[in-house]
């Protein structure tokens, strides 16, 4: 900040010579614009430049911090204020330091709260679902091309993404089934299953390819990797909230003002809960603490549904260049969490701690 340093030049400034130069600049109006719904005096460039050769530090050092002085220090003597009327306007200017840095330091902390909880965007992830067929050539030389068999391709891309680092596909799913039709594949060849591990290494898609040369019909189950976790509720509490699937939080949340609007805390005793009718049915008590309810929850929050994708995979030539697309409602985190990271940690670099 500029009056945090100004100070440091000015006392050592002969008084005899500093009343006349300021004076000169004092006396132009258009060096300063008071603004109108408050006291707070802006000042142009001209009586900054005044300043300027007295900063032994530049003002707009990341560094200045560590030499800041306190608030009583940067204060002008009453000597130097009498020998210099003018000088009101550097008390302005030390005020608008002050209330400046108290506007920053606010916001600041409201941002570091605001990056506490999730942030995240609702955005469109296309799925593309293709396959091709390798007839049968016998005069082939290897046991794989003498038979006939396809290849199933699950593959996706997350629309209009701004990002600069595209994601891989497999990093929206927490896991992916394909169902084969069991009658051609017997049970213990008819699933394929891709589950993710904390070694997983992501890929931009997903390939089956299994011996056949008829139509095969296939169900696939996508379950989305929640960040953080989702729960399907019970459907008892789900028709009570209006909530199918969301967060832990958000479904204690959405408790508490269930309890709020039909007024079920106890008059007497605010930690507990009258339990009305649809309450009794669903905790099966007729009161309980808040505090409880964490816990209680535990047996009415199921796995979300998977998404559920019938396909047949065909071998006839003419469906080879078919592609089915689905489009899946996924979250990914919002670009506006990065810039606010970025501007608080500037801000405890310039600020003071």
């Amino acid at each position: 900040m500029v009056a945090s340093t100004i100070w440091a030049g000015v006392a050592h400034t002969h008084t005899h010579t500093l009343p006349h130069r300021l004076s000169r600049i004092l006396d132009q109006p258009q060096n300063f614009s008071r603004c109108p719904g408050c006291s707070t005096v802006s000042l142009h460039s001209n009586i900054l430049g005044f300043f300027l050769p007295f900063l032994s530090v530049s003002p707009f050092s990341p560094f200045c911090s560590a030499k800041r002085r306190k608030m009583a220090d940067k204060i002008l003597p009453q000597r130097i204020r009498e020998l210099v009327p003018e000088s009101q306007a550097y008390m302005d200017l030390l005020a608008f330091e002050r209330k400046l840095d108290q506007t920053i330091m606010r916001k600041r902390v409201d941002i570091q709260e605001a990056l506490k909880r999730p942030m995240k965007q609702k955005r469109k992830l296309r799925l593309y679902i293709s396959n091709t067929f390798n007839p049968a050539k016998p005069d082939a030389e290897d046991s794989e091309g003498s038979i006939a068999s396809w290849e199933l391709r699950v593959e996706g891309k997350l629309l209009d993404d701004p990002g600069k680092m595209k994601r891989k596909f497999s990093s929206f799913f927490k896991s992916l089934v394909i169902e084969l039709d069991k009658d051609l594949y017997g049970p213990d060849n008819h699933l394929v299953e891709w589950h993710r591990t904390p070694t997983t290494q992501e890929t931009d898609g997903f390939q089956v390819k299994r011996p056949g040369d008829v139509n095969v019909r296939c169900t696939l189950l996508l379950m989305l990797d929640y960040q953080p976790p989702q729960f399907k509720l019970d459907p008892r509490l789900a028709r009570l909230l209006g909530i199918h699937t969301q967060t832990r939080s958000s479904i204690i949340q959405a408790l508490w003002q269930y309890v709020k609007t039909n007024k079920l805390q106890d008059s007497h005793d605010k930690e507990f809960i009258n339990c009305d009718k649809y309450f009794q049915q669903i905790f099966d008590c007729p009161r309980l603490k808040f505090s409880e309810i964490p816990q209680r929850l535990t047996n009415l929050l199921l796995p979300p549904d998977p998404i559920v994708i019938n396909h047949i995979i065909s071998v006839d030539p003419n469906d080879q260049k078919k592609t089915a697309c689905y489009d899946i409602d996924v979250e990914v985190e919002d670009p506006l969490k990065a810039q606010m990271s970025r501007y608080v940690a500037l801000c405890c670099l310039s600020l003071p701690q």
